[in-house]
């Protein structure tokens, strides 16, 4: 079944999200920000076609073209669509970011090979930092942070301090599993304190609805959840396969991609042998095991 249409979600006067329903395996959020002269853009999308239904999203609001594109993170998801909106907008992301999109290239169709990507270009960052900088939308100002390894190595949050508006990336799923193979299990946890401390109202996340504060709180569970199980298989000598096989979901149950937990394990069981955190682990046997958890197949992507 195809997913729901997307949808904007008008947050203030000058700051929107868009959200692509249902949240799931490449279906991601956006946002942009606009003082009606000039329009940051926070994330793109996974394919061509809806890049250009984001483009016509912010033209519908009566923003400008977007003059500044922010990447939260190098997955396809959220910047294969850079180069739609280049060279009008600079792109902006964590160094880190721009490295590992550069890196990855057209990875996503290695994992969803039938998905139509249209005519998708890699487009890296033009301007990267390293700890905390300011883009600056016309009268509006959005600083951008990276809160640590969490998600993955380059994370970016971008923070509206005047709306009280946090765009989180993929740091938060709302309704969907947290994931950080290529991240940090203990690096998470930090950023989310880090994210507790800006005092948003209102949280943007990487996939799932808009939702507020809470959403910390429930990834925070859902972290040391993992942590706890991680500890307990793996000084049992247990495979993270044969961890999350085992292991009784609870609360965390009906979250989306439940198969996750073999992956966040991968990740958990890296740390506890003393791998750095967001040092590159093998994602080919992460992926295995989840397909194995899904049922023996692929995860599917709505894209």
């Amino acid at each position: 079944m195809a997913a729901a249409e997307p949808y904007t979600v008008a947050l203030a006067d000058d700051v929107h999200a868009y959200v692509q329903p249902d949240g799931g395996w490449c279906l991601n959020n956006a946002g942009f920000v606009s003082d009606g002269t000039a329009t940051l853009l926070v994330d793109t999308t996974a394919t061509e076609r809806r890049t250009r239904a984001l483009g016509a999203a912010i033209a519908a609001t009566g923003a400008p073209a977007p003059r500044v594109v922010v990447n939260t993170h190098h997955h396809g998801d959220h910047t294969y669509g850079n180069a739609f909106f280049a060279p009008a907008a600079m792109i902006v992301s964590h160094a880190d970011c721009r490295r590992e999109a550069l890196a990855a290239g057209h990875n996503l169709p290695l994992i969803w090979p039938t998905i139509d990507y249209g005519d998708v270009r890699i487009q890296g960052a033009d301007l990267t930092y390293r700890d905390h900088t300011t883009v600056h939308a016309g009268a509006v100002d959005a600083e951008v942070i990276h809160p640590g390894v969490g998600h993955t190595v380059g994370d970016s949050v971008v923070w509206l301090p005047h709306r009280r508006v946090l765009f989180t990336g993929d740091l938060v799923f709302e309704g969907g599993t947290p994931f950080f193979l290529m991240g940090s299990l203990s690096g998470s946890l930090r950023a989310l304190e880090r994210l507790r401390a800006l005092g948003a109202e209102t949280v943007v996340p990487g996939h799932g609805p808009v939702t507020d504060p809470s959403a910390f709180d429930r990834t925070e569970r859902y972290l040391r959840f993992v942590a706890e199980v991680a500890q307990k298989h793996h000084a049992a000598g247990r495979t993270p396969l044969e961890a999350a096989r085992s292991t009784d979901l609870g609360e965390f149950a009906e979250w989306r991609e439940s198969e996750r937990l073999v992956a966040n394990l991968h990740r958990a069981y890296a740390e506890l042998d003393g791998l750095a955190e967001g040092a590159p682990v093998d994602p080919l046997p992460a992926f295995r095991d989840m397909a194995v958890m899904n049922g023996g197949e692929m995860m599917a992507s709505h894209a």
